[in-house]
């Protein structure tokens, strides 16, 4: 299950050889403004699974202990590798080249959600997730009907 993806003008490229553990669409305040949407769609990997394969992304956003990664020339915010979670990459499920099957299966940060948004997720947070939550999470993704 290899998919690729990039940037918008194409300077900075990556691919993944798995299927994602789980989907996501989050509502916080914070991905509002690095989208400039009403929330960020990610697909979560394996570390190993990920790799950029052009360019060199820098890191945008607040530059704190979870890092955002961007394209140096057009902006895109492409990937964050989360605090405290070094086994996994959440990339910006847009971004691939197609993103057909990754709609979100969960929503975090719904207390910031922005009333007029509705999205298909299954599972829905008022915040985030906890740690303990992500191998239900991953496991009902898993085994979730494909779309």
């Amino acid at each position: 299950m290899t998919r690729e993806g990039g940037c918008r003008c194409g300077q900075v490229r990556f691919r993944v050889s798995e299927a994602p553990k789980v989907t996501m669409a989050c509502h916080c305040r914070g991905c509002q403004q690095m989208t400039g949407s009403a929330f960020s769609l990610s697909a979560l990997f394996a570390a190993g699974d990920f790799e950029v394969t052009a360019g060199e992304p820098v890191i945008g956003g607040l530059h704190g202990p979870t890092r955002h990664f961007f394209c140096p020339h057009c902006m895109s915010w492409m990937f964050t590798r989360p605090e405290g979670a070094d086994l996994f990459v959440n990339v910006r499920a847009t971004l691939f080249d197609d993103p057909s099957g990754l709609e979100p299966f969960m929503e975090t940060m719904t207390a910031e959600k922005l009333p007029w948004v509705s999205t298909p997720a299954v599972e829905g947070f008022e915040g985030f997730p906890q740690p303990a939550d992500f191998g239900r999470l991953m496991s009902a993704y898993a085994a979730r009907p494909a779309s």
